[in-house]
């Protein structure tokens, strides 16, 4: 039975640590379910609902990066936290283009991972965007309905955009041959502008170019330290 707790996910095959970090969220009342590995984690995800998941990287029968792929491909909302022994600025960046909203290093203070899982369920609790009157646009060949989150190409079947690629996508046309700053973009769909959030948008930023590729008169430009602008030719 669903409890009004929010419910977190918690991978990590170090039994003790794994058992300090549930006992310690739940004492800040949380519901914590523990897996001892990905390929439990992964089992434990798919058969019950969870706000957050923590995921510890280096782990037995399926890595913590594996484990995030996993659960992107079928859920593109519920935030994810690694947790990691590595500080490799590759393994940073891998962990964000895998869909992670966060990420810690151990040792890390515990109080740090409470706040950080309290910033991002607010921000993920905050009310989407309000759509305006538009949202059906012609955006060259392409065709996107931002409330049906559908963009398709040359009236070919449509492909279903992820709710940030929709917003973000959707804020780009609204902004069309104009600079959207990154300001703007953080602030109204991540609710955040901290350099974490900023990293995973331009992850998505690269899943539109590529959605957009087929029409070579569409371009998302950088702007240095500014933002990123839409063009139409």
């Amino acid at each position: 039975m669903r409890t009004n707790l929010k419910k977190i996910l918690i991978v990590e095959d170090d039994h003790n640590f794994g058992n300090i970090l549930k006992d310690y969220l739940t004492l800040n009342n949380y519901d914590v379910v523990l897996a001892s590995n990905g390929k439990d984690g992964y089992e434990k995800f798919f058969t019950d609902d969870f706000d957050l998941c923590i995921l510890d990287v280096m782990m037995p029968y399926k890595d913590g990066f594996t484990l995030a792929k996993e659960i992107r491909e079928k859920d593109d909302n519920s935030p994810i936290i690694f947790l990691t022994a590595k500080t490799l600025k590759e393994d940073v960046l891998r962990g964000f283009k895998t869909g992670a909203d966060d990420y810690l290093t151990k040792p890390f203070d515990s109080e740090v991972l409470l706040a950080k899982i309290k910033a991002i369920l607010k921000r993920n609790s905050l009310i989407e965007i309000p759509e305006v009157e538009e949202f059906l646009f012609e955006i060259g060949e392409f065709e996107f309905n931002s409330k049906l989150r559908l963009l398709s190409y040359k009236s070919n079947d449509p492909v279903k955009l992820s709710p940030k690629e929709s917003q973000l996508l959707r804020l780009l046309i609204l902004y069309k041959n104009d600079l959207l700053t990154r300001n703007i973009a953080l602030s109204k769909i991540w609710r955040d502008q901290s350099y974490f959030t900023s990293r995973s948008m331009d992850v998505y930023i690269a899943k539109l170019r590529k959605l957009l590729e087929r029409d070579q008169n569409i371009e998302i430009l950088n702007v240095h330290g500014e933002g990123f602008r839409l063009t139409v030719n």
